[in-house]
């Protein structure tokens, strides 16, 4: 058979297993990637394996989520951070460098590399043609120390791209094209692979803008090929050498396949509150606007910034619009500088902002109440702004400048009437710059790790017993976030080191009494529908309800990291056999699971439950390595066992 780009990338790093989407497979990771409000929870369990220096080829820990310092708890995390990366071995990214996906790929990301990273964006490398795959944070911990990463083997969904795109039409506009065909599941359990013609007309940025948000379909990963133009790209951050030309044989079988014609695809724009609820900007047009911001965790480039700074230039953002830049790197600002893109954003009346997630983590720049905020980031889940009822729409920078200055949205290319389209092509030469990056180094070893009052063990997680008694404590409905199991924002990301504290916030969007009611019940259930625990891969949104008692949760189906983050953390994935039983599991009902340590010894897949004087049958899809975790409580239990200790 043909091989695909990710077909020969997974093959060339297979550990275990065969190539047959769905069997799981173990493959070996070449770079891993953390950041902060998900890197400190990861550094810990890396410890926690007795390990003395991380086993990858390259560790990065990024400070690009948890900025703000409202008291000592970020500061301290942050202490912990680059201490700890200086005594094990890893590179350390200063707060304010910048957004750990444009930076990795700006000084690190290498065609055909595996990457795994403690954030759900980590397949935006994929524009520079690596494999990269994002994950809970004790996956990548175990990547640290040199272990395979295990995940079902995903199918390879062929993207065959065509045409160029139009004047006032960017990356962002196909990938919320791609949003609007086939929704937030539409990847699931596939690695979206970008072939074609019409791929060369894409710089590695515009590659990377698309792979990001692949992750919105819920795809395992998104790749393009490299090319001419991703030779380019490394050219000019200096460093060729590490480029190789990487693409599908010729007429590679696809398990799944589509055409999009770049020339027909129109400045789209991602409505309240979902991903993949896009409909075309003309179609909504009119809606006055109050926020703009444009960059962050994508679209943060030089590329997306200049462009904007060229559409407002000599014009000034609309009275009623609050006007917002957060670039991407701190490399990125000082080109922007270089080329003279910063006075016109200034004189616009941007508000520059250093480089990191901010508003898209829900770290600042929230909306005031009812007010609609348009913003390049990848997410609009309900409340991720740190506004509750917000009302957030994902556009393309194009898009989002037009609405600055207009104060409403507007098909940007009625700007055609006013300016020249900005065609911002990215520089044959960067200013580089890596002065914020702590290098790896052998005098480094012997530092002294530094913990603040907020840096918590991790804590201690009992097996499963043989019977297990639960009460459903909460039942939610269909595309459930983690944001909406473990929110963001500058109140709970400062305790990501702290279990404890940490758990009061579980579900607390939906029921602020949901801790203090599982604290009070014992061991419980959560009921939930299709495509549970979408979104981030932080694997607090398992951890946490974990800590507080939650042994099942019990959903129509599940989201892929937050699956496997559940099994990380001895929570049982329990899948419906029959949707109707999900009207059955309502707040307050038992179950009772007798025999449960066997049936998952044995291997069952369907695991009965007594539930009101009936038995209904649930479904585990799981490994047999998955299973193993369940049985000890948890995948670091079953790592120490392993080790010996």
């Amino acid at each position: 058979m043909k091989k695909t780009l990710a077909g020969k990338i997974l093959k060339a790093h297979l550990v275990e297993g065969s190539l047959i989407a769905g069997q799981e497979i173990g493959i070996r990771i070449d770079h891993v990637l953390l950041q902060d409000a998900t890197g400190t929870m990861a550094m810990l369990e890396f410890e926690a394996l007795g390990i003395d220096r991380v086993r990858a080829e390259l560790a990065a820990q990024y400070v690009d989520h948890n900025l703000l310092q409202t008291d000592h708890k970020n500061a301290d995390d942050h202490r912990f951070l680059q201490t700890a990366c200086a005594r094990y071995g890893l590179h350390f990214s200063r707060p304010g460098n910048g957004v750990s996906h444009q930076v990795h790929m700006e000084r690190f990301g290498a065609p055909g590399k595996t990457m795994l990273g403690a954030d759900s964006h980590t397949p935006g490398a994929g524009g520079v043609s690596m494999l990269a795959m994002g994950a809970g944070g004790l996956d990548v911990a175990m990547a640290m120390a040199g272990r395979p990463y295990y995940l079902p083997c995903p199918k390879v969904f062929g993207i065959y791209l065509t045409g160029k795109l139009s004047a006032w039409v960017s990356a962002k506009d196909v990938i919320l094209e791609l949003l609007r065909r086939y929704d937030v599941k539409g990847g699931v359990g596939r690695i979206m692979e970008y072939h074609g013609p019409g791929v060369l007309s894409l710089s590695a940025t515009d590659r990377e803008t698309i792979a990001n948000m692949g992750a919105e379909l819920g795809a395992t990963s998104s790749i393009f090929p490299s090319d001419e133009r991703t030779r380019q790209y490394l050219r000019a951050q200096g460093r060729e050498p590490c480029w190789v030309e990487l693409q599908a044989e010729p007429d590679a079988r696809y398990d799944e396949e589509a055409e999009l014609d770049l020339s027909q695809v129109e400045p789209m724009i991602a409505c309240p509150v979902s991903p993949g609820n896009v409909k075309r900007v003309a179609e909504v047009q009119g809606i006055k606007v109050d926020q703009v911001i444009v960059g962050s965790s994508v679209n943060s480039a030089f590329r997306d910034l200049m462009c904007v700074a060229r559409i407002v230039e000599g014009r000034h953002a609309h009275g009623d619009t609050s006007f917002h830049i957060n670039p991407g790197s701190r490399q990125v600002l000082e080109n922007l500088a270089d080329q003279g893109g910063i006075m016109p954003l200034l004189l616009a009346g941007a508000r520059i902002h250093q480089s990191g997630c901010l508003g898209c983590i829900g770290m600042g720049q929230a909306p005031g109440t009812n007010q609609v905020s348009l913003r390049t980031f990848p997410r609009n889940f309900p409340g991720r702004s740190g506004t509750a009822g917000d009302q957030v729409y994902l556009c393309s920078p194009e898009t989002a400048a037009t609405a600055a200055l207009k104060g409403e949205i507007t098909d940007p290319r009625e700007m055609s009437a006013e300016i020249d389209w900005p065609d911002v092509q990215d520089l044959e030469t960067y200013l580089v710059d890596e002065s914020s990056i702590i290098f790896p180094a052998e005098d480094l070893r012997q530092t002294e790790v530094v913990r603040g009052p907020n840096i918590k063990p991790f804590p201690e997680l009992e097996a499963l017993p043989d019977d297990l008694d639960l009460e459903v404590v909460l039942r939610v409905g269909d595309n459930l976030s983690t944001d909406s199991i473990m929110p963001a924002g500058s109140r709970v990301l400062p305790l990501r080191s702290n279990i404890e504290a940490i758990s009061e916030f579980v579900f607390y969007q939906i029921d602020e009494s949901f801790h203090l009611r599982c604290r009070k019940t014992g061991d419980v259930a959560v009921v939930g529908g299709e495509n549970y625990g979408q979104g981030s891969s932080r694997e607090h949104a398992a951890l946490a309800p974990r800590y507080l008692g939650v042994r099942c949760k019990v959903a129509k189906s599940f989201a892929r990291i937050h699956k496997a983050n559940l099994c990380n953390f001895g929570v049982l994935p329990l899948e419906l056999t029959d949707p109707g039983d999900y009207e059955s599991l309502s707040q307050g009902t038992r179950m009772h699971f007798s025999k449960l340590r066997k049936r998952i010894e044995s291997g069952d897949r369907e695991i009965p439950v007594e539930v009101a004087g009936r038995t209904l049958t649930l479904r585990l899809e799981i490994s047999p390595r998955q299973r193993r975790q369940l049985l000890a409580g948890g995948a670091l239990n079953l790592a120490r066992e392993q080790l010996g200790y």
